[in-house]
């Protein structure tokens, strides 16, 4: 090439800072959201909108005799009032459910199906009207008469009716085989634990209640048939369109789903919830679009983190050393449905011992199916297992941390199979050494200060290193702006930012000229939000298509007249600035759109299937792991606990974007504190109902009850886990956070408090938990 057609071509620049993998970015979309410009799912505009507020039932059980809507009718504004008596006819919800979002057993719970009642908050009714107004108050003046029939809420009565799971659900594990002879080696043991732990169910609570609106236009798109445009707080716009298309029989080119923005959802967006059905249902029914929202009080009555039992028993040598791990659980599901989480295989993996033996089972009562909530089964399994082993170190007389180091698993017992990355022991190191561990005084109450005494406690923490498949459409235009496509979502996690600074990153591109498109189901497709794995799943995906770009461009470039990329090879450039350069000669660039022009392209576009490689990721266990030091101070007199200083180290692979990640740990933390201190839903078994569904009585940790928190990512390299190297960091930060504080609270008292959450009344109570 001569000198004059360089000047053209390529041209001469300074190396300039860009976008990097690692770099700490605010969240692209935090202005929209904070200035009220990010539109949620109660929040899209519709001239004629209809209004639909849900009836729900108080019964436990039994059977509706009646349902009269005489007088909600007879309201202003009223249209109609949806029943099981007079709903558009729907096909089978079983069929479609069956997805990695819910139970493979049983039958979920169908809206205004027919006149069974199975639990209290059951919707049997949904009046739509012009007006919220007028949809509220006519809600209140539908009669509904049940038959009751004799009902069971109470986990700890039924124990005894425990079973097997009928069958698994997808990506559930079953406990593994017992190895060796747990109960012989644990009766054998010289020093033994034997704590039964109870933990009461938990409400989601986003800031964002559950909703649904739902567009209808009498012609679509291609001027056919009508079409329905849906705005739904879910966490898999596809996941979402799947289930309506199929369930009211419409094609899915008639239905679109959206979820651009999601205020939090923490697993109750995972499957479609109740709003949605019931707005379509309206919709079909109606010819006319209808929007449906729940009150705080409503968002009870759907599923909830599922109340548990369980008992861990350890053995030991007098050194510390484990000889026998026992861990049985059993939790509540619906009489309609087996809702399983992995809650004792946490104990088997976490620590080495020769004699294990795990097992889960259900208890089926009348409420609703539990489901997901954040870090589902290891919230509650890895508590138990935490606090045995704060509990066996008490009676060794040995440091909590030197026990877990004593018995740390270098490998997966429970599978027989390496770790792809493990760096839980700098975990321990750096945390410890940040909290100042070693100053621990090793006797109970040996701190005071004033009126309040001082524990410390700790604990570990894991979750499954999680990856699935995506697929991402990417974009180059002759304007140098990317866009990139894919129906991933973003729940609040900052997904919107991390996979614009991926390809911002890989392309060389300021974050300006990257825009990323999705929360919409007719985008290429993604799977749900949930089991933090969007990072490495889509993010993989995202940095594969524009590995597609980068390998296009290149081959462009080296087909022109005289290129200077002719004789390399594709490793010897890089994208910096809007600009490919050659690695040793950075004097040498082309601007990417220059490349386009000069090959007579307008676009470059690419799409890119990101498949997990199973046939490598079978041969490891994938996982995050961390390491949680906790303060609390006590006043026994009171009974209050105040948790004053956390510090957590997490190893989650590479971290994509500090400042967002350190965002969901800290989140994470505060939710292990409401755990561990606050959050309980209470049940009246004779009225077989949750009581405080609010929150002036469900309570949640606010500013005044948390204090600092200190986030420590340890570096970590596992290119097995994504071809990012990066892991979820977004259900790591609630493990081990309730077990920490109830450790510190037994280090401060030298009680042993067995149940969630940790109130004031089990605080200061003189015999909770005494041995």
């Amino acid at each position: 090439m001569n000198d004059r057609s360089r000047d053209t071509f390529f041209t001469l620049l300074p190396p300039p800072p860009q976008v990097a993998l690692g770099m700490e970015l605010p969240r692209l979309d935090g202005h929209a959201k904070v200035t009220g410009a990010a539109r949620y799912a109660a929040e899209h505009p519709q001239a004629g909108l209809l209004y639909g507020v849900v009836v729900n039932t108080a019964a436990a059980r039994g059977r509706i005799e009646r349902i009269s809507t005489r007088r909600a009718l007879a309201v202003p504004g009223v249209v109609d009032v949806l029943t099981h008596e007079n709903r558009p006819r729907m096909r089978s919800l079983d069929l479609f459910y069956k997805d990695m979002t819910a139970p493979v057993t049983g039958s979920p719970f169908k809206p205004l199906h027919d006149a069974q009642v199975h639990c209290s908050g059951q919707p049997v009714a949904l009046v739509v009207a012009r007006s919220f107004e007028a949809a509220r108050y006519a809600a209140t003046l539908v009669e509904v008469e049940v038959a009751a029939e004799p009902h069971e809420t109470d986990l700890l009565a039924q124990l005894h009716t425990a079973r097997q799971p009928s069958a698994l659900r997808a990506g559930f594990k079953s406990p593994p085989k017992q190895r060796g002879d747990a109960d012989r080696a644990w009766h054998a043991a010289p020093v033994q634990v034997d704590a039964a732990f109870h933990l009461r169910p938990e409400h989601h609570n986003p800031m964002e209640m559950h909703a649904t609106t739902v567009l209808y236009a009498a012609r679509g798109p291609a001027g056919k048939g009508s079409h329905l445009t849906i705005h739904d707080k879910t966490q898999g716009s596809q996941n979402v369109r799947s289930v309506v298309s199929r369930v009211f029989g419409l094609p899915e080119s008639r239905v679109t789903v959206r979820n651009t923005f999601v205020g939090g959802a923490f697993g109750s967006g995972l499957r479609p919830q109740y709003p949605l059905l019931l707005a379509v249902m309206a919709a079909l029914k109606l010819k006319q679009s209808v929007r449906v929202v729940l009150t705080r009080p409503q968002m009870f009555t759907f599923g909830h983190r599922p109340e548990l039992w369980q008992r861990v028993r350890l053995g030991a040598q007098r050194d510390g050393r484990l000889t026998a791990l026992l861990h049985d659980a059993a939790g509540t599901t619906s009489r309609r449905e087996d809702h399983v989480e992995v809650v004792v295989n946490w104990s088997g993996q976490l620590y080495r011992c020769d004699n294990v033996r795990l097992d889960y089972k259900l208890v089926p009562l009348d409420l609703h199916s539990p489901m997901d909530m954040r870090a589902p089964g290891a919230a509650q399994g890895v508590h138990a297992i935490e606090v045995a082993m704060d509990e066996l170190a008490h009676r060794l007389g040995m440091d909590p941390l030197a026990l877990r180091l004593k018995n740390y698993a270098e490998h997966d017992a429970n599978e027989d199979l390496p770790f792809s990355s493990k760096e839980l022991r700098a975990c321990y190191q750096q945390a410890a050494q940040r909290f100042g561990w070693e100053r621990r005084p090793p006797r109970p109450r040996a701190w005071r200060h004033g009126r309040e005494l001082v524990g410390w406690g700790m604990a570990t923490g894991t979750w499954d290193a999680l990856q699935m498949f995506a697929r991402v459409q990417a974009v180059l235009q002759a304007d140098g702006q990317l866009v990139l496509r894919t129906a991933a979502s973003d729940i609040g996690t900052g997904t919107l930012t991390v996979m614009t600074q991926i390809a911002a990153a890989a392309m060389g591109l300021p974050l300006s000229q990257v825009r990323f498109e999705l929360g919409d189901s007719t985008l290429p497709v993604a799977p749900v939000e949930g089991g933090s794995s969007h990072v490495a799943t889509v993010g993989s995906a995202v940095q594969g298509v524009c590995e597609r770009l980068q390998r296009r461009l290149w081959s462009m470039a080296r087909q022109q007249p005289g290129s200077p990329f002719a004789t390399g090879r594709f490793h010897d450039v890089g994208f910096a600035d809007g600009c490919m350069h050659l690695r040793f000669e950075r004097d040498v660039t082309v601007r990417l759109t220059d490349i386009l022009a000069a090959a007579g392209h307008s676009t470059l576009e690419e799409k890119y299937l990101l498949l997990p490689a199973v046939l490598k990721q079978r041969k490891y266990t994938r996982a995050v792991h961390s390491a949680v030091f906790c303060e609390v101070h006590v006043d026994e007199t009171l009974g209050t606990v105040r948790v004053t200083r956390v510090v957590i180290a997490v190893a989650a692979g590479r971290i994509i974007n500090p400042l967002t990640a350190r965002s969901q740990v800290i989140g994470g933390v505060v939710w292990g504190i409401g755990q561990a201190l606050h959050e309980e839903t209470l049940a009246d078994h004779t009225l077989g109902r949750f009581m405080n569904h609010d929150l002036a009585q469900y309570h949640v940790p606010v500013n005044a009850d948390i204090g600092d928190i200190e986030v420590v990512f340890v570096e970590e390299k596992d290119t097995i886990a994504s071809r990012l190297g990066a892991k979820g960091v977004g259900e790591i930060g609630i493990v081990g956070v309730a077990a920490a504080v109830c450790n510190a609270i037994h280090h401060a008292t030298g009680r042993r408090i067995l149940s969630l959450p940790m109130t004031p009344d089990k605080v200061m109570a003189p015999d909770v938990g005494q041995r």
